[in-house]
Formats: C-alpha cells, sequence, structure tokens
C-alpha cells in the first residue's frame, strides 16, 4: 500500500497529483504509514465515519450505473479512451438524462439548451457513437 501510495502522489502522472482528498473506508490497509504518505504528496486523507453505511450506496449506485450504461457496452484502448468515455457519460448523466426519482426532470440542465414550451421539431442526440441518447427541442 505504500508504493501505491507514492505511486498515486507521483508530480507528473500519479491521478492524486492535482487532488486535494481522498476518501476512504476504516480498512487497515489505509494504515498511518500510507496516511503519511498521502499527506506528503498534499492529498488529506478523509476516512469515512465509522458505521455509515448508507455513505457508500451513493458512489455504488454512480459506479453500477456508469458499468452497466456506458463501460461494459465499450470496448477501450487505453487510460485515455476511459478517460474520454467517462468525461462523455459524467455530461450525460449531469445534463442530458432525465432522473426518474427527482420527477423526471433534468438535474442540472443547461440553460442555452432546448426550447421551452411545446414548439419546436424534437431531434435526437447522441454521445459515444449512439451508446448514449437523448432528445431535446430545438428552439422555433
Amino acid at each position: 500500500m505504500e508504493q501505491m501510495g507514492r505511486n498515486v502522489t507521483m508530480q507528473k502522472w500519479g491521478f492524486l497529483a492535482n487532488s486535494r482528498y481522498l476518501l476512504h473506508d476504516r480498512d487497515s490497509k489505509f494504515c498511518l504509514s500510507f496516511r503519511q504518505l498521502m499527506e506528503a504528496g498534499r492529498v488529506k486523507t478523509m476516512p469515512l465515519p465509522a458505521r455509515s453505511p448508507n455513505l457508500n450506496a451513493y458512489a455504488e449506485r454512480w459506479v453500477r450505473s456508469v458499468k452497466q450504461e456506458c463501460l461494459s457496452k465499450l470496448i477501450l484502448f487505453g487510460e485515455r479512451s476511459l478517460r474520454r468515455a467517462l468525461q462523455q457519460y459524467v455530461a450525460h448523466y449531469h445534463e442530458e438524462r432525465n432522473h426518474q426519482g427527482k420527477q423526471n426532470r433534468l438535474l442540472f440542465s443547461l440553460p442555452n439548451r432546448g426550447a421551452s414550451g411545446e414548439n419546436g421539431i424534437v431531434r435526437c442526440k447522441e454521445r459515444l457513437g449512439g451508446l448514449l441518447k437523448y432528445y431535446e427541442r430545438e428552439a422555433a
């Protein structure tokens, strides 16, 4: 775990190099020496509260969604293609996808997207080569 800590906080290619926080559970693998390595790399470690299973439920739901709706249907060629697919999915998830638990509304719609009202033609838009689809009404 100490070597993992060194690797992820390396200045040039560590994926936590530009991060400020690392949330982690209370597993014994996140020992004192690992946390000290993170702090030396300017990443503050924040353990989750004990006996709080619902904190992880939101993260697990998002991971399940991204795996089921996106990653399991793609063939990825390295980290760059994975990052691109995740960026596209995150934009789709937050800005274009209706959320059924929130009265089927868009949570973070962009203000210049689509037109309000009933006028205008509905167009199908795509991301990731048609894997992710959403619909917008054109301005009248």
